[in-house]
């Protein structure tokens, strides 16, 4: 067990005066927040008390703008010792639009300061282990690429810093953070700050044994530092020494369990009295970090009674005016609600985005879906040394010594065959079988200016990490404002029409990333297609969610040509796959085959002519091409594989109700995929899924009415 519990002389007398002040500062700007808010000035309060020193400590060690960090909301005195003025803490309080973390649009002590490197931080509670890593990954991705030396920030011997309460390692994603880290030998440190208490939780409930320390010890590579006393600014300072050393020096990450003490309740809301004893509570205020470090300070002499209140009368002052200048600062404009959301310098519905194809001499079209996503993604590599590649099985063999003898897999369906051969295992290598894990790396990565492109081996297993994409990822430009973007592209196999995929290798689930803030959404339904509007994904700025439905991949109807290089299609823009008078059609991904030949069989039994809307991306959609051909038509059909309720369609059909209502001639139709799941049973399956038939007699009935 490394432990730090000799009295020793960590710090100069210089050092120690600062820390005190730090300290002092930290506590005192808590308690202005929550003099402010219960005179209804702020909006939310959360304490740091009783975590200054070794937050004051991590900050003395670590370096301001050269390592990262990815800090939890107790950390007050980390911010102010890396640099952050007591005016930016509550220009955060105030939700200012000029606070540093997030322009007013998080609460405050959600951390983040671009010019400090400190990568902003959302409310969830775990979701920055994964990020942490990922960051530190870009570390080590730009150790082992040479071409991104110039392109990636980082000096060589950067680390990470993610830190954390106690209750929040409960969280599965702590784990899988430590195994990634741990197998990889990234520089992170990981920082617990054990006051011992989950809000109302004691430390025993939430954690076997009740140390999170000893439950990891096992970790390879993971220099674990337990039991230090984080009220002890000079233990602390050495622990971290200790951990800093061993990341700098490219070891593997560090743990540094610290056990802290919590003077004030959980939040504001919160009354620790109802489930803490008061002896509980007296013995903790016996190590208050302010109350231990201002004795330390008298028992050497470093400072007398006179010159602590000095410091303490110079830090009152500061915090005067820091909280004048918050309450005049100037409040967020509504009309900037929507800012952020997306990139404004690189729109990717903007004929910027628009290059066709340019064919070789003798190029035939005879390339699937698989072969031209596969083309794109190896053109993007040649590119672009940033981007990555990485997900379960998507590399062409883990183990390097194999590939000479073995044909390789690159991913369940071969999409990425071949990439690992031709780039490296530093640029394209298989992860954990966890979904939450890729997703969070690759935010970090992101973060840190990389530019990942990650696969899910099956939408169906998504689900882990839609806390990742809808509550990070999604948000991860708007909620920083604008210092840190995540353009993350996730390729995901979706959909089902391929016999046997039961409920669990057949869902489709567009509905539930289009309503997402933050995300392109896209789904092609060929293979020229596929190629220019992934490119465009990797190209744009924003996370975009690539749907690529499985039935597709190797279908002949669908084959295209190889586009050269640089054929890009912007979001955004449908195409017209067939034109007509007499009704819209509507439709995208797997059935605009089937749609196309439901109107061809409609058009053998009658004289009819139909507009077919291949629509390609979800979010955005070509409005302004539905639009057009609903005022013509006055018929609108909208076909889809998702289920009906509450499913895409109903967006659409609400929209042509609303703003077309006068051009209609016939209510607007929806086909789409029973409210049940996808059987096994290829009969069952059929029954559910929407067939020509049913796109027929849609088409028929709307025609007749």
């Amino acid at each position: 067990m490394n432990q730090t519990t000799e009295k020793t002389i960590a710090l100069s007398p210089e050092q120690l005066r600062s820390a005190y002040r730090n300290m002092y500062l930290s506590r005192r700007l808590d308690d202005r927040e929550i003099s402010l808010k219960r005179q209804n000035r702020i909006y939310f309060q959360i304490s740091g008390a009783g975590h200054e020193a070794v937050l004051t400590a991590a900050g003395m060690v670590m370096r301001p703008a050269h390592d990262y960090f990815m800090s939890y909301y107790r950390d007050r005195a980390l911010m102010t010792q890396l640099g952050m003025t007591a005016t930016e803490v509550l220009l955060a309080a105030v939700g200012s639009s000029e606070d540093v973390t997030s322009a007013g649009r998080q609460m405050p002590c959600h951390w983040g300061h671009k010019a400090l490197n400190v990568i902003s931080k959302s409310s969830c509670t775990g979701t920055q282990f994964l990020q942490g890593v990922g960051a530190a990954e870009a570390s080590w991705y730009r150790e082992r690429v040479s071409e991104v030396q110039d392109l990636v920030e980082g000096s060589g011997d950067e680390v990470m810093l993610v830190t954390t309460g106690d209750g929040t390692t409960s969280e599965g994603e702590f784990f899988e953070a430590l195994n990634t880290a741990s197998n990889k030998k990234l520089p992170i440190i990981f920082l617990v700050e054990d006051n011992g208490y989950a809000i109302s939780v004691p430390v025993e409930v939430q954690t076997a044994g009740g140390s999170i320390s000893n439950l990891v010890k096992g970790y390879p590579d993971l220099k674990v530092i337990q039991d230090v006393d984080g009220c002890d600014v000079e233990a602390s300072y050495m622990a971290f020494q200790e951990a800093a050393e061993w990341c700098r020096s490219r070891k593997g990450p560090a743990l540094i369990h610290a056990h802290v003490v919590r003077p004030y309740s959980h939040s504001m809301s919160d009354d620790e009295s109802n489930y803490r004893p008061n002896d509980e509570r007296e013995a903790d205020a016996l190590r208050d970090p302010l109350r231990v470090t201002k004795a330390l300070l008298m028992a050497r002499g470093t400072c007398t009674e006179e010159e602590i209140i000095a410091i303490e009368k110079s830090v009152n002052e500061e915090i005067e005016a820091a909280t004048r200048a918050a309450l005049n600062a100037p409040t967020p404009d509504p009309k900037d609600v929507m800012q952020y959301i997306y990139a404004d310098h690189a729109d990717p519905t903007s004929e910027a985005f628009d290059s066709p194809p340019v064919y070789a001499d003798g190029e035939t079209a005879n390339k699937t879906m698989v072969d031209l996503i596969n083309a794109c993604l190896r053109d993007e590599m040649a590119r672009d040394p940033r981007m990555l590649v990485f997900g379960q099985d998507v590399a062409d063999a883990s183990r390097e010594e194999v590939l000479d003898s073995c044909k390789g897999k690159g991913g369940v369906f071969k999409v990425t065959h071949g990439l690992q051969s031709r780039f490296g295992v530093n640029r394209v290598y298989n992860s954990p079988l966890a979904e939450a894990n890729i997703v969070g790396r690759a935010i970090g990565l992101a973060e840190r200016g990389l530019r990942p492109v990650v696969e899910i081996q099956f939408l169906d297993y998504i689900w882990p990490a839609f806390q990742q994409i809808r509550n990070e990822l999604a948000t991860a430009r708007w909620r920083s404002g604008g210092h840190w973007p995540a353009p993350v592209v996730i390729r995901v196999p979706s959909g089902g029409y391929l016999k046997g995929g039961a409920p669990y290798h057949s869902q489709s689930a567009e509905t539930l990333f289009t309503h997402i803030p933050g995300l392109r959404v896209v789904m092609p339904s060929n293979a020229l297609d596929a190629n220019g509007l992934l490119r465009t994904a990797i190209r744009c700025d924003d996370p975009v969610i690539f749907l690529e439905p499985k039935h597709l991949y190797r279908q002949t109807y669908n084959k295209g040509a190889y586009p050269g290089a640089d054929h890009m299609i912007p979001l955004g823009k449908g195409n017209k796959v067939m034109q007509g008078e007499d009704l819209t059609l509507i439709t995208y991904g797997a059935l605009v085959h089937r749609s196309m030949t439901a109107v061809k069989q409609v058009q053998k039994q009658r004289d009819c002519s139909v507009d077919v809307i291949d629509l390609r991306t979800l979010a955005p959609y070509d409005w302004d091409m539905i639009a057009e051909s609903v005022k013509r038509t006055g018929r609108a059909l909208v076909v889809h594989e998702e289920s009906k309720a509450w499913g895409y369609g109903a967006e659409i059909a609400s929209r042509i109700s609303e703003e077309l209502f006068e051009w209609l001639d016939a209510p607007v139709r929806r086909v789409a995929s029973l409210d049940t799941f996808v059987a096994y049973h290829p009969s069952l399956e059929d029954a559910t899924l929407p067939q020509v038939d049913d796109v027929k007699q849609a088409v028929t009935s709307i025609l007749d009415y």
